[in-house]
């Protein structure tokens, strides 16, 4: 029996020292490439050519950016809707500033309401050397409150130079009824001690955090106790904005937030302001903690929202986030530390919830943006469904890319032929199954013709008969695989990044997680796909984000650089287990052709499973050759009977709007652009 042992090891351990020398040529392959490459291109961005030549280069390049904004925007016609589009744009913005105040009617309304719980909210906010114009902007904006039951703790740190700032405190201390409480600390503890020493300050059943330099919208307490009272919110925060100079209307960057979503919020603290939870969260005493001092907030958030029973988040912007030299929000190169401290957050995070071995880098959208990843358990076969009719080049392009690229092994390729005619696929699966196709399928019976299996064991080909249906046709792959994952891909695919397996099924593997899917490019290397928003585009059905941006766009917010929650992924390229798919009842066959996959990632939604979009899956969509060859009227016709039914099916959810997706935004454009009114 040991010898047997023995023997098994030694086969599975010479098996991953090949897998391993292979990747490692490929690897080698490609940088030495890559090395080619760049000493080519800088051998001619040398010479005297290419330097006289940026004159020409430039205006070349102008008239081109103006040939696609043309292009893209639908000739001049819709270069002048852009136009007032923009200008609508701008006029929206300015209702986010004091316009967006209560007016003294509804000022006086919040504070005659009495609600069932009327609990207090104890505002925490460490001073350190803090300007006085800031720390009375501050101040005034908790004493402009309309909802009253609040205190205002101040712990101050400040040095004998900054005493100033103490007396300030000590007079709004005296005058507020109670309501600002003020201890002036024997030494500066840093912004962790301080924030704990007013916490210890703190006698209300809710806490709030509000930096010294920030300023709160009037009515933020008010809409929090609101949702408190509502919806037994335990964790709530708002959208927010940064501000230069004394007037919150100098808007620099806003900040329209998601709901909660546990997997954005690791790689990106976008909840930050204006946080406010339920003293019973906390797990000690401790608030902050000093070993991740500068970016304390995440380690905080990732470790409350844990613990939170229903986190709320008001679609509202209600912080003022000051932008000045030296605060976080001129940069992160204020804070240097701030990087390694925010790593050490999420880290500490996922080893909570299980994961071992993984890495945290950051990303190009910001240093403390990270990508994470996860690693993969074990080495599970993956089943690859490829629908297909004729195309045989796409096809071709799609599986040798396949097969070329991919650095995980343990997969099968099921393609699932649909009525196809020419004679060059059926040559094509010949070749791919090591046999004559057509003499083998010949023998076959059944309805749906049987399965082909090709020499090399890691091919099938599983024949559909009837009219197209990208719904039933994926489901009778499906039902031939033998993995322990299924990958849905269109045929006209192609892989970019070779990893592109691993980093799908590092998130399908997780329990939590239903369907996982990649960034997609067209051709031109515009993004196709960024995940799905449901009630998005023209139908209210689902929309692609970010749909033809440039390939290194960083998105809104630095959305396209990192891995995320969102409703929907498209099932052009669409990783799920096995089990799930047929727990869920696979792709509804009565949307033959769109929104099968929105429906789908819905469905696994409704089990309560997370949906993920990662954009360090890369891969090419040519897009559409693998649908059927309708006219445009009856494609029309067919997508709006199938947009109906989805409305209809997906009513309640497309009411409440989809939670990764502000309702700030348009629903007209996939841009993140901000809802506007028409005119």
């Amino acid at each position: 029996m040991q010898e047997t042992d023995k023997m098994l090891y030694r086969q599975a351990y010479e098996k991953e020292r090949l897998k391993n020398e292979a990747l490692a040529e490929r690897v080698a392959e490609l940088e030495e490439a890559k090395e080619e490459l760049e000493w080519k291109l800088n051998r001619i961005k040398g010479s005297v050519f290419w330097k006289c030549s940026k004159p020409l280069r430039s205006a070349v390049h102008w008239a081109l950016r103006q040939r696609d904004r043309l292009r893209n925007c639908g000739g001049f016609r819709g270069v002048v809707q852009k136009i007032g589009y923009k200008r609508r744009e701008r006029e929206a913005r300015r209702q986010f500033g004091t316009k967006s105040f209560p007016s003294p009617e509804q000022a006086a309304r919040e504070r005659e309401t009495v609600f069932p719980r009327m609990v207090k909210i104890s505002i925490l906010v460490p001073v350190w050397n803090n300007r006085r114009d800031f720390q009375i902007a501050m101040m005034e904006s908790c004493l402009a409150q309309t909802y009253s039951n609040w205190e205002l703790c101040l712990a101050d740190g400040s040095d004998e130079e900054h005493a100033e700032i103490g007396a300030l405190c000590r007079e709004y201390a005296g005058r507020s009824g109670g309501r600002i409480r003020y201890q002036k600390l024997e030494k500066n503890g840093g912004i962790s001690a301080n924030t704990n020493a007013c916490l210890k300050m703190a006698t209300g059943e809710y806490i709030g955090l509000l930096d010294q330099d920030d300023i709160l919208h009037p009515s933020v307490l008010y809409e929090y106790v609101k949702a408190i009272n509502e919806q037994g919110a335990d964790y709530l925060y708002c959208d927010e904005t940064t501000f230069r100079g004394s007037d919150i209307n100098h808007m620099l960057t806003l900040h329209f937030k998601p709901d909660y979503a546990p997997d954005t919020l690791r790689a990106n603290n976008y909840i930050c302001h204006f946080s406010v939870f339920a003293r019973k969260l906390l797990d000690g005493d401790e608030l902050f903690r000093p070993k991740y001092d500068g970016s304390q907030d995440h380690d905080m958030i990732l470790r409350l929202t844990d613990n939170a029973k229903k986190i709320v988040h008001i679609p509202r912007l209600m912080y003022y986030w000051r932008s000045h030299s030296g605060s976080v929000a001129a940069g992160i190169e204020a804070k240097p530390y701030a990087i390694e401290a925010a790593r050490g957050a999420v880290a500490e995070h996922l080893r909570k919830h299980g994961f071992q071995n993984f890495r945290i880098e950051s990303t190009r959208a910001f240093e403390t943006i990270f990508r994470i990843r996860y690693q993969v358990l074990g080495n599970p076969k993956i089943s690859i469904v490829i629908p297909n009719k004729d195309h045989v080049e796409d096809l071709r392009r799609c599986i040798s890319s396949i097969l070329q690229k991919s650095t995980y092994d343990n997969y099968e390729i099921i393609v699932v032929e649909n009525n196809s005619g020419t004679a060059k696929i059926k040559a094509y699966y010949s070749e791919l199954l090591g046999f004559d196709y057509g003499q083998a399928r010949g023998r076959r019976s059944g309805a749906d013709g049987g399965v082909l299996y090709g020499q090399n064991g890691k091919l099938a080909i599983v024949t559909y008969y009837g009219a197209f249906n990208y719904a039933a046709v994926n489901n009778l792959g499906v039902q031939y695989a033998s993995g322990d994952y299924v990958l849905l891909l269109n045929n006209d695919t192609e892989v970019i990044t070779v990893n592109w397996m691993e980093e799908l099924l590092m998130y399908a593997q997780r329990e939590d997680v239903g369907a996982a899917g990649a960034k997609l490019y067209y051709g031109d290397r515009t993004i196709q796909h960024a995940g799905v928003v449901i009630g998005l585009g023209a139908h209210r059905t689902a929309g692609h984000t970010h749909y033809k941006a440039p390939k290194q766009n960083l998105g809104y917010m630095g959305r396209l650089c990192y891995a995320q929650n969102v409703s929907a992924v498209t099932g052009a390229c669409l990783m799920v287990k096995k089990r799930l798919y047929e727990e869920a009842g696979g792709l509804d066959e009565e949307f033959a052709v769109s929104l099968n996959d929105v429906d789908f990632c819905l469905k696994l939604r409704q089990m309560g499973l997370l949906n993920v979009w990662t954009p360090f899956a890369e891969l090419f969509h040519y897009e559409s050759v693998s649908r059927g060859l309708d006219d445009a009227g009856e494609k029309a016709e067919r997508y709006n009977r199938e947009s109906e039914r989805f409305r209809e099916k997906w009513k309640d959810a497309l009411a409440a709007g989809d939670p990764y997706y502000n309702p700030n935004f348009s629903l007209d454009k996939s841009d993140f652009s901000l809802r506007v009114e028409n005119g």
